[in-house]
Formats: structure tokens, C-alpha cells, sequence
């Protein structure tokens, strides 16, 4: 048992209205239903003054607080809390009277209109305007004047409601049934708080003619302070002035936005209600755009210090407060190929080398990373050891460096180049550029700007049959056949023939081209099909179209997979050795490979058995096609071409070629196709042109198996 039991109070609600439903007005009183949100971007729910402050600054500013009474209100009494022991008790309260002893009582009674109670063999007990923590031993003293050897409590059950009104400026004036528990922040917050045209500074609470408190909702949302609030009594009014004087912070605050003045408001005082001065504020300047004499609009510039905070605001000004601006007063940057790109403090008589002192400051941090994850041995796959060596430091542009700088005069960008080799490396005092506040120096690799062929590092891959393969970095004019030379030459078992020359340049002209082919191609599938079915005289025609729509898709999507290699053809002669390797010029990234002399030749195509077989020196292409169980019918023997082991095409569709195809030497590692008759459809003509490209990409074997299959 105790004297603050939970107890159920209504939420605050409007009297139902007439024509209202029953059931919808004791939802209301009841609160089952919480006040719904209204969205304050409504025209009703503006000010006028937002939109003058929107035209000129751009943005929209809220009216300070007024979001809090945009959300359903929670600051209706809730249920089940403690009735406070200053709560007086007065008509319609029900009190609980539990008895124990001599007398056995368990009672409810409501307080009627007179503010009395009746208890059974007691009598009538005044009640109303009891304090709740001097009811019991008042209702005890009552009882004991007739009993005696008992223990008693009185608590409280189903409050008492009360009617107020709320009139004036309010979002929803009207007239409200409360629990008689409500106070005037909880009412101000349940019926929606002011309009946009009603003040936040001064709600009046109104009993009779007098006025019991004036609230300031600022010195709640600012402060948290609730000091003002009163409880309500039945016929309380409750009433919202019209809105004072509106004024508004924008810029590098904390809280931009619409503040209502009250009193005598200076700078200091409006940018505390914004919640001070963000951190990238600057004090040096602000300004005022001001409404004179209600005629016209003028605008003033001062400082935050303390004469500009004591400065008067007045209704409908507009404070700006600027941000600091980004720019550094005393400091130079480095950045670049460098190993710590950051601002540095300038110093009077500071030049280059005094940025940049030695030349370790140049290597930048994740190349010693990338060592350091070399010296793992569970990260390096197979295969990987070569492509790691490649990634050598990246290379300094030691020839050209840049200091960008602001013209003083005209704010224009000036770029200053110098030679960083000469600064750093030689510390010629004509390249040792003196440096000025703001200035920014970058260092760039050979990869950022491509130095000249000479001066770029040419690292080119050696793999196969080589007395030394391996990864080597190219002399300066060096070519393919002096670095296989000075890497050691070739083993006795090389097949110079079948050699293979990749270069990265190549591939990539070699994509560009693929994928223009191929898109030409699609176009082309998309026209065919679209006559196709147009052309189509009945449903088996129809069905017939898409299927070969459907199957010359699948190519198309086969031929998108294929990734060029770059290879280029190095055009020696059959028997070649290291003497007819040409003397081409070398780009970093090549790689040449030179494979064990290969003891077959491949058959594909439509041929009874795709295989191959081992290589004769006295058999030719038919001879192999022979093995191959000879062509089937769909055959094109027309149009059967060579893949030779150098990378070259020879066809039957080659003019002069024609009759030496019958006639010519095969060599291990060719590859003989004899493709499909594709003259059976308009579009596939062409597919064989498209066929004989890919191969002049030396696309490979691979590539003949995903065409052929």
C-alpha cells in the first residue's frame, strides 16, 4: 500500500464540436489517439518574414521552436505516474478508502459538487481543497470520531477533468477537457503550441481577471528552465499574444534560423539564442541587413568584438555571420611523388630545398609497403615473382617540377617549372626557386608525365627458352635482339618460329578495335533480325527468325569475352634462330616468349575429329585434314586458313595464296581450321571477315575453339 498509487489520467482534448461523432470525441478525451502532425511547410504555417528572409539569403530558415510542435505531442500528462502530495483534491476526484482493524472498509467515493464524500456509518466528510498528502490522516481523523483500533489509507483513483480554454494566436485555439493534473507547458504543447503569428515569448495562463503566469518557451528550449509553469483549474484561459519582434541569424552558427525578440535584443543575445558561433566563424567581420523607418533596406558591416556584440537588433533585421576563409596566411604545400605530402610553415628567405632536403623525402611510403609484403612468403602466388619486380619505385621526373603560385596582382594562376634533378640532386642554386606564402610544390613520376622515350624506364620481360630468362630493365636505345643477347641468348631447344611478342600498347589499340568490330556487329544482328521478322509468313517462319536471332547472339556474347593479347608477329623465317630476331625497339611492359619446339599440329573445324596430330615434315594442310577423318558436309572448304606458330593467318580467301595453301610447308605448332559453311543466311557472310580480324589480333587456339565450338 502507498499514498502515491499509479493512476490514469486523459490526455488533453478539444470539447467535441457540434456535429462531431460520439466516438470520435471520446477518443479524443480519452487519448487514444495522439494530436496529429501538421507540416510546417504549409503557406498557413509560414511567417511572412521567412520568405523575406528567403529572398535574400537563399535559404530557408525555420521559426525557432516551432518544429518541436510539428510531431504528434508527448507532453500530455501520461498515465500511471505519482499524483504529486501538493495535488488539492476537489469535485469529481474519486478517493479509494481502505480500512483494516475494528473496521473492515474497502470503499471508492467521488468528491461531488460540494467538495464532500459519504462513508457508510461515518457520515459526510469535506474534502475539496485538501492538499493529497494531508487526506488520510484528515479522512482518519474523520472516521475515528465513531470507531477506534484501525489503520487507514486513502489513495486516489480516476482524477477529476477540467475545462480550459485556449484562445488567441495558438495552432489549434478551441476549448480543451484536461486532467486536472495538466499543467500550461502541457497544455501549450498539446493543442500544437503558437502559430507562426503567435508569440513563444509570452503565453499568458488567465484565471478570472487575473493573469497567473506569462511563460517564455525560450527560457524552456533554451535553458530547460519550467520554473513559470502553472497547474490548470477548470475555466483557466489560456491565451497567445500576437508575435513580437522577429529577427534572424544565418551563416556560421549553430542554429540558423528565425528568433522572436523580447526586450532590448543586441548581437550578443541573438547569436546565443542561435547557439553561439560555430567553430570556423570568424570574428573579423558580420553584417546587418536592416529595415529603416519601414521604407527602405539598408545593410551594415562591423566586427564581433565587444563593441559590435553590444550592437542593437531590432525587428526584422538579419544578422550574417561569414565563415573563416580557407586560405593559409603562412604556409606552402608539398605534394606529389613525395614521401610526406603536407603543408608546411613558412619561413622568410624559405626556397625549394628547404621543403624537400634530401632526396629520401622523394620515395613515397608505399613503396617500402610493398617491400615489405614482398618479404612474405604466402603473398606471392605463382607466377606473380615476375609482375612483383615490375613494380619497381615509382620513377622520378627528375627534368620538370612546378611551384603554383597566385598572381598578387590579377589573382591569375602562375605555374613555375624548374628542374628538380638540378635543385635536389645537384643543388644548382638557379633551379633552388625561392618560395612565397600560399605557394604549392609538386613533384611528378614518369608516369604522371610522360617523359621523353630516352629517359623512361623500359623493364621487358624474358620468359622461356632463355640461357638467363628472367626480368631486365632495357639501355637506353636498346632492341629486342641485343637485350635477348645480353641476357645470355637462347637455349638449343628454342623455337625462334613459334615466338611469342606481346606489348601492352599493342593489346590496348587491339581492345579499341575488337570492340568497335563487334558492336558493328551487334548492329548488324539487330537489322537482320528486325527484317527477319517483318519478312516471317507464318508462325514456323517467326519461330525459325528468333532462333537464328537467338544463335548469333550467343556468338556475339562469346566474341565480347575474348581478350586480345597484343601480340605482334615478328615475321621470321621458319628455320630462325637469334640472328633474325628484328632489332625493334623496345616499350616498357613487352614480353617476349620462346617456347620448346612443339610436336603436333592442330586440326579444328568441321572435321570428324577435332585433334592433334604429331607433326611430319612431309604432310601438308590436307594431309592433316585427312587424319582428321576428312570435312564434313557443313564444311567451307573454301575458306580453310592456317594459324601459323608465328601468330600469322594464311587462307584459301588470300588471292595469290590460293593454290601454295595446297602445296605450303606446315610447321610444328600450326593450327588448321576449316570452318562451318555459314552462306546459309545473309548476315554470316560476313562473319567469316569478322573471323579472319580476330586472328590478325592473334586471339590464338583459344579463340578458335569458342568460334568453332
Amino acid at each position: 500500500i502507498t499514498n502515491t498509487p499509479p493512476v490514469q489520467l486523459p490526455a488533453i482534448a478539444p470539447v467535441q464540436a457540434p456535429g462531431q461523432a460520439e466516438s470520435e470525441a471520446q477518443k479524443r478525451v480519452t487519448g487514444a489517439e495522439p494530436r496529429a502532425a501538421r507540416p510546417l511547410s504549409d503557406a498557413v504555417d509560414r511567417h511572412d518574414f521567412q520568405d523575406f528572409v528567403s529572398q535574400s539569403t537563399g535559404q530557408q530558415l525555420p521559426l525557432y521552436g516551432h518544429n518541436l510542435f510539428a510531431a504528434p505531442s508527448t507532453f500530455a500528462p501520461l498515465q500511471n505516474v505519482p499524483v504529486s502530495q501538493e495535488y488539492l483534491i476537489g469535485p469529481g476526484d474519486e478517493l479509494l478508502i481502505r480500512a483494516w482493524g475494528q473496521i473492515d472498509v474497502d470503499y471508492r467515493a467521488v468528491v461531488d459538487r460540494n467538495g464532500a464524500i459519504n462513508i457508510p456509518r461515518v457520515g459526510t466528510v469535506q474534502v475539496a481543497g485538501l492538499r493529497y498528502a494531508d487526506l488520510t490522516p484528515y479522512v482518519k481523523k474523520e472516521i475515528s470520531r465513531n470507531f477506534r483500533n484501525f489503520e487507514l489509507i486513502v489513495t486516489l483513483g480516476q482524477l477529476r477533468s477540467v475545462q480550459v480554454f485556449v484562445v488567441g494566436q495558438a495552432r489549434q485555439p478551441g476549448s480543451y477537457t484536461v486532467s486536472s493534473l495538466a499543467t500550461l507547458v502541457n497544455a501549450i504543447f498539446a493543442v500544437g503550441g503558437p502559430s507562426p503569428h503567435g508569440t513563444m515569448r509570452s503565453i499568458q495562463l488567465k484565471r478570472g481577471s487575473k493573469v497567473v503566469t506569462e511563460f517564455d518557451l525560450y527560457d524552456l528550449l533554451l535553458r530547460g528552465d519550467k520554473s513559470r509553469d502553472a497547474a490548470l483549474l477548470p475555466g483557466d484561459v489560456i491565451y497567445f499574444p500576437p508575435v513580437g519582434a522577429l529577427a534572424a541569424v544565418s551563416g556560421s552558427v549553430r542554429n540558423p534560423a528565425i528568433y522572436e525578440l523580447k526586450g532590448g535584443a543586441s548581437v550578443l543575445s541573438l547569436i546565443d539564442y542561435a547557439g553561439g558561433l560555430n567553430t570556423t566563424a570568424q570574428k573579423r567581420r558580420a553584417s546587418i541587413e536592416r529595415i529603416e523607418n519601414r521604407e527602405s533596406r539598408m545593410v551594415d558591416q562591423f566586427a564581433l568584438d565587444v563593441g559590435g556584440m553590444a550592437r542593437t537588433v531590432k525587428d526584422g533585421d538579419l544578422l550574417t555571420v561569414y565563415s573563416i576563409s580557407p586560405k593559409f596566411e603562412n604556409a606552402v604545400s608539398l605534394r606529389g611523388n613525395v614521401a610526406a605530402p603536407l603543408r608546411y610553415p613558412f619561413r622568410p628567405g624559405m626556397r625549394v630545398l628547404d621543403l624537400i632536403p634530401e632526396k629520401d623525402a622523394l620515395v613515397k611510403p608505399d613503396y617500402y609497403l610493398r617491400k615489405n609484403l614482398a618479404a612474405r612468403v604466402d603473398a606471392v602466388a605463382q607466377g606473380q615473382l615476375a609482375a612483383d619486380v615490375r613494380q619497381l619505385v615509382d620513377t622520378i621526373n627528375w627534368d620538370y617540377a612546378v611551384i603554383e603560385r597566385q598572381n598578387e596582382q590579377d589573382l591569375s594562376a602562375q605555374l613555375i617549372p624548374f628542374n628538380l634533378g638540378k635543385a635536389v640532386l645537384e643543388g644548382d642554386p638557379s633551379h633552388n626557386l625561392p618560395l612565397k606564402p600560399g605557394d604549392t610544390v609538386t613533384v611528378f613520376s614518369k608516369a604522371d608525365v610522360r617523359a621523353p622515350a630516352g629517359r623512361r624506364p623500359v623493364v621487358v620481360s624474358l620468359e622461356g627458352e632463355f640461357n638467363h630468362a628472367g626480368v631486365y630493365q632495357a639501355l637506353s636505345g636498346e632492341t629486342l635482339r641485343q637485350l635477348v643477347i645480353r641476357a645470355g641468348g637462347l637455349t638449343d631447344k628454342a623455337y625462334v618460329f613459334g615466338a611469342e611478342f606481346m606489348r601492352d600498347s599493342t593489346r590496348q589499340l587491339q581492345e579499341e578495335r575488337l570492340k568497335r568490330i563487334v558492336d558493328q556487329m551487334e548492329q548488324d544482328i539487330q537489322r537482320v533480325s528486325g527484317e527477319r521478322t517483318r519478312g516471317a509468313l507464318s508462325a514456323e517462319d517467326l519461330a525459325i527468325a528468333k532462333q537464328q536471332s537467338a544463335a548469333q547472339y550467343t556468338i556475339l556474347a562469346r566474341l565480347r569475352a575474348l581478350r586480345p593479347t597484343g601480340r605482334i608477329v615478328l615475321e621470321v623465317p621458319q628455320d630462325a634462330s637469334i640472328k633474325d630476331i628484328p632489332d625493334v625497339a623496345l616499350e616498357d611492359g613487352d614480353r617476349l616468349f620462346v617456347p620448346v619446339q612443339p610436336s603436333s599440329v592442330t586440326v579444328f573445324g568441321a572435321v570428324y575429329s577435332q585433334a592433334a596430330f604429331l607433326y611430319r615434315k612431309e604432310k601438308g594442310v590436307y594431309d592433316y585434314v585427312a587424319l582428321a577423318g576428312g570435312m564434313r558436309k557443313e564444311a567451307d572448304a573454301g575458306s580453310t586458313f592456317v594459324v601459323r606458330a608465328d601468330g600469322s593467318v594464311v587462307s584459301r580467301r588470300q588471292g595469290w595464296m590460293t593454290a601454295s595453301l595446297d602445296s605450303m610447308t606446315m610447321m610444328p605448332g600450326d593450327a588448321i581450321v576449316v570452318p562451318d559453311d555459314l552462306e546459309r543466311t545473309p548476315w554470316s557472310k560476313h562473319l567469316k571477315d569478322w573471323t579472319q580480324i580476330f586472328f590478325q589480333f592473334a586471339l590464338g587456339v583459344a579463340a578458335l575453339e569458342v568460334l568453332t565450338d
